[in-house]
């Protein structure tokens, strides 16, 4: 493996040798009928399984499932004809963890040149995350049982997904005029770690990024398809654009953030962001998540229409960032994007909070456990100047009762140390999910997700 410095150089050097040299017989397959369903499907399915396979224990960031995927990743872009750019197993980097150790994550970076003389200078990123949560641990009955995470869905069918994409477009590259870049996101559930460390470490050339696509859950579409774009008007004229013509399946626009992903990164630079996504599941960050729940004909849908929206994207005039709220106008910012994050007890890291603090004092509302009811609550709230924590809400509800326990406690939470952008405190605002899970009848479980 190289070291950073020459690999980040390599990555650019790469960039600007790559020549363009095409297929003289690549033809698109216009028209979903025409698809070979089963050669997409089974490919599909082969990547989700080897991804999610139970050797790979759960993709935990800086785990040797996640350096197995990475090679993975690697190699089928390899095959697929894609210049890989981060070595055989990925690009790595260390995330410093509160007890002072290095935590070793990896990204895998990839690109496909643009065919415009001068647009091939400009770059869309697609990509998707390739950690998950690991193999876990508890107690059943006084006996230790272990769990395997495989996130079929959360998230080798986001990573399944940016495969084929990558090989539709490399058949038919003649089509792009600006360059693709394909990643792989190390320590996403890291609060977003891989693709923080691509933007401000790895990349020298941020700023001919024109857009980013996000590929994260896209497995179960029979629960629905949804695009994301903070309500940024040009994307959004965009899709609608693609929505108009004749399309296997089109994404409802959200304006509320399904869930948190490396999009949130690429925000924080004002790079426009679009996040396809077929939501939460119930099996998600459960050892249920396994290859049985992904709608591979859906699946294929979706990929069909992420193709046409890329090529749309790679060919059309540049989206501007509009953000709905400006930096440096004394609102709220997002966490992430604090020159220096708000802390709570001296850690940085969301899941100290839920650990020390919301799981340890949460109490289950008796009528919930009396009607079996369970599931995640995604609750916002600011942490003040003055490290105070104000305005919880819940964005995201699971049930009334659910709801106000888990907003009752956040709202007491102690102090916080604020965080910091420009060498000023600043008012940050953070958003996580709350999980009341029953573990069986008369007691529960809560475990924790952050973002």
């Amino acid at each position: 493996m190289k070291e950073y410095g020459i690999l980040t150089n390599g990555i650019a050097a790469a960039i600007l040798m790559a020549t363009a040299t095409f297929s003289a017989q690549a033809q698109f397959k216009s028209g979903y009928a025409e698809l070979e369903d089963s050669e997409t499907i089974s490919a599909l399915r082969e990547h989700i399984s080897t991804i999610s396979a139970a050797s790979m224990e759960g993709r935990l960031a800086g785990s040797e499932g996640e350096r197995a995927t990475a090679e993975y990743v690697s190699d089928v872009l390899k095959e697929y004809g894609i210049d890989v750019l981060s070595g055989k197993d990925g690009e790595a980097f260390g995330i410093r963890q509160d007890n002072g150790d290095t935590l070793t994550s990896r990204n895998v970076v990839a690109f496909l040149q643009g065919s415009d003389p001068k647009l091939f200078k400009n770059y869309i990123v697609i990509g998707a995350r390739m950690d998950n949560l690991g193999i876990g641990s508890m107690t059943v009955n006084g006996r230790k049982v272990e769990k395997n995470y495989y996130g079929a869905n959360g998230n080798a069918s986001g990573l399944a997904m940016m495969l084929e994409l990558a090989k539709m477009l490399e058949t038919n590259k003649l089509l792009l005029r600006r360059s693709v870049l394909f990643i792989g996101f190390g320590a996403s559930c890291q609060t977003f770690s891989g693709s923080w460390y691509f933007l401000n470490r790895s990349f020298s050339d941020v700023a001919n990024i024109d857009a980013m696509i996000n590929l994260d859950m896209v497995g179960t579409g029979s629960l629905g398809f949804y695009a994301y774009t903070a309500s940024n008007a040009d994307l959004n004229q965009q899709l609608n654009a693609e929505a108009s013509k004749l399309q296997p399946i089109t994404p409802q626009i959200v304006g509320q953030e399904p869930y948190p992903s490396d999009h949130r990164s690429f925000y924080g630079k004002d790079i426009p962001s679009v996040y396809f996504t077929t939501g939460i599941y119930p099996e998600h960050d459960t050892e249920r998540d396994t290859q049985s729940i992904i709608d591979y004909d859906t699946m294929e849908r979706e990929l069909e229409y992420v193709y046409n929206f890329t090529v749309s994207l790679a060919n059309g005039p540049k989206p501007a960032f509009r953000p709905s709220e400006a930096k440096g106008s004394g609102r709220a910012i997002p966490y992430y994007d604090c020159d220096v994050k708000p802390t709570f007890f001296g850690h940085s890291d969301p899941r100290f909070f839920l650990t020390k603090w919301v799981y340890s004092y949460l109490k289950y509302p008796k009528e919930a456990v009396n009607q079996g009811i369970q599931g995640n609550v995604q609750v916002s709230f600011i942490i003040d100047e003055d490290g105070k924590v104000k305005d919880a809400k819940v964005v995201r509800s699971a049930d009334p009762l659910l709801d106000a326990e888990a907003v009752k406690v956040i709202s007491a939470s102690p102090d916080w140390k604020p965080g910091m952008s420009g060498g000023k405190r600043v008012k940050s605002e953070m958003t996580l999910y709350v999980e009341f899970r029953l573990e069986k009848k008369g007691t529960f479980g809560i475990k924790k997700h952050e973002n």
